[in-house]
């Protein structure tokens, strides 16, 4: 599949899907600090927006999204950027593709747009840390988690398990922040990236509970 990974400047979600086989490209405002930059295209996503891709993954910037920051939510409101955010986020959302999925942490996209399909945590997919990560889906099916740590996080005090909420204010706080884990982009590539998966998905679950011989 040729695979759009918008707003990724680190390419560790591009990187999954092309060791998966799939032809993925990073692109971003900022050039890539990742180690494949033949792989990354460095401006405005929007225009790509019009080519063919078999699937669009988004990371829309959250700086005048997130609940994080209602406290600053009237006055981005009043000087147009809380609406620049909103509207960035919807040329993904109503893109013509068939599979998207835009994330995106707790933020105000949930009324304005709609509720996530999903909400995942880094403790799902092998990560000792808790973080709200909303999800938005078309023709992609839940991301199925694959190494749930919940406990033995647990365990950690509490600004080692919200690392990423207590992170000291910096020039890299955001960008840090809004870096991919690898966990779960290894299981966007091996769920989303199979195409017998993709295609089992698309059937409706009662008919596959008949073919598996669990309803008759």
């Amino acid at each position: 599949m040729k695979i759009l990974v918008a707003c990724e400047e680190s390419q560790i979600v591009t990187i999954a899907f092309r060791e998966s086989g799939h032809e993925a490209y990073s692109c971003d405002i900022l050039p890539t600090s990742g180690d494949n930059p033949q792989w990354h295209i460095q401006g405005d996503v929007i225009p790509l927006l019009s080519e063919k891709w078999d699937m669009i993954i988004a990371f829309p910037p959250c700086t005048h999204l997130a609940v994080s920051g209602a406290a600053w939510f009237e006055e981005k409101r009043k000087d147009g950027r809380q609406q620049q955010g909103i509207d960035f986020f919807m040329q993904f959302a109503n893109a013509n593709c068939e599979r998207i999925a835009i994330e995106n942490p707790v933020g105000i996209m949930s009324t304005v747009y709609r509720k996530p399909d999903q909400i995942i945590h880094p403790y799902q997919f092998g990560h000792m840390e808790r973080k709200s990560t909303c999800l938005w889906l078309k023709g992609l099916s839940f991301l199925v988690e694959t190494n749930n740590v919940f406990d033995e996080m647990m365990i950690l005090p509490k600004n080692v398990r919200e690392r990423l909420h207590y992170l000291p204010p910096g020039k890299d706080r955001a960008k840090l922040r809004s870096k991919t884990f690898s966990g779960i982009a290894r299981a966007m590539a091996m769920q989303w990236g199979d195409s017998s998966y993709l295609e089992m998905m698309s059937i409706p679950f009662e008919e596959r509970m008949r073919q598996k011989g669990v309803i008759v």
